[in-house]
C-alpha cells in the first residue's frame, strides 16, 4: 500500500471511530510507528487530522477531552517547568484558587512546605495533593464531579465561588489563541473556569506551548482577561509577542 492510499484508510478510521492511535495502526498496517507518525502528521499538516498524545483525532472534533492519565503524562517535562516558573507568583500568606488541570497539579505538589497560603480548589487530585500540606489552609469547592478530570461543576461550585475573592487564580486551557481566547471541551467546566477567574485579582494561566491555536466546544475568556501566561519555550517569541500586545505578559519557561 502507498503512503497516500494507507492515509486515505486511517483519516477514515479517525473519522469513523472518533480517534486513532499509533500502536494500533502500526499493526493494522503492518509498518513501523514511525511510519504512521509520519502519516499523522502529514494528515495534521493538511488539516485533516488533529495529533494528540499517541495519536490523532478527526479535525473537526472540538468536543475531544482526553482522560487524566493521558494528559499527566503528556508534556512532563514541560509542565514541570512551568510550575516551577509558577512558584514565583504564590502571594505571601494571600489566597490562591487552583483550577483543575495537571499543569495547575504539578504547581500544587511543588507548593514549599514552608509556604502559607489560603488554598480554594474545586479539583479532587488537587486537593489530595495539599490536605497534608502544613502550612495551607485548604478550602474544597463542591459540586457534582465530573469523571473525567475529577472536578467539580455545576451550581454549588459556581456559588462558592461567587462567595470569595482570592489573590491569584491559577487557571488551566485545553487551548488558548489571541484569536480564540481560551477554551475547554466542557461547558460546565468552563463555567467553572470562568468565575473562578472573576473570583481573582490576577490570572495567571499555565498551559504548555503544545495548547497554543487549539481550539475547542466551550469558551471560558479572552487570552487578555489573563495577566501572565507562563507556557515553555516550544511558543515562539513572535507568538509570544502577539499574545504581550493584547495586555497579557509571557513567561516562556
Amino acid at each position: 500500500m502507498y503512503a497516500p492510499e494507507r492515509q486515505q484508510e486511517i483519516l477514515r478510521l479517525a473519522r469513523d471511530g472518533g480517534r486513532v492511535d499509533v500502536l494500533s495502526l502500526a499493526e493494522v498496517f503492518q509498518v513501523t510507528a514511525e511510519t504512521i507518525r509520519r502519516d499523522l502528521k502529514a494528515l495534521d499538516r493538511a488539516g485533516l487530522v488533529r495529533r494528540v498524545h499517541g495519536g490523532a483525532i478527526p479535525a473537526g472534533r472540538l468536543d475531544f477531552e482526553p482522560d487524566l492519565s493521558e494528559r499527566e503524562s503528556t508534556a512532563a517535562d514541560e509542565k514541570d517547568r512551568i510550575a516551577k516558573a509558577a512558584l514565583a507568583e504564590l502571594p505571601v500568606d494571600g489566597t490562591v484558587i487552583l483550577d483543575a488541570g495537571t499543569t495547575v497539579a504539578r504547581l500544587a505538589a511543588a507548593i514549599p512546605l514552608e509556604a502559607t497560603l489560603t488554598a480554594v480548589t474545586h479539583s479532587l487530585p488537587i486537593a489530595a495533593r495539599l490536605a497534608d500540606h502544613p502550612g495551607l489552609q485548604l478550602h474544597l469547592v463542591g459540586g457534582r464531579v465530573r469523571n473525567r478530570t475529577r472536578a467539580a461543576v455545576d451550581a454549588w461550585a459556581l456559588r462558592a465561588y461567587g462567595e470569595i475573592r482570592a489573590d491569584v487564580a491559577f487557571i488551566a486551557a485545553n487551548g488558548f489563541s489571541a484569536e480564540h481566547g481560551l477554551t475547554t471541551p466542557d461547558l460546565a467546566e468552563a463555567a467553572v473556569k470562568r468565575a473562578a477567574m472573576a473570583a481573582a485579582r490576577r490570572v495567571v494561566l499555565l498551559a504548555d506551548s503544545a495548547k497554543h491555536g487549539q481550539e475547542h466546544f466551550a469558551r471560558f475568556g479572552d487570552l487578555g482577561d489573563v495577566d501572565l501566561l507562563i507556557t515553555d519555550s516550544g511558543l515562539s517569541p513572535e507568538d509570544a509577542a502577539v499574545i504581550e500586545r493584547g495586555g497579557t505578559e509571557v513567561v516562556r519557561a
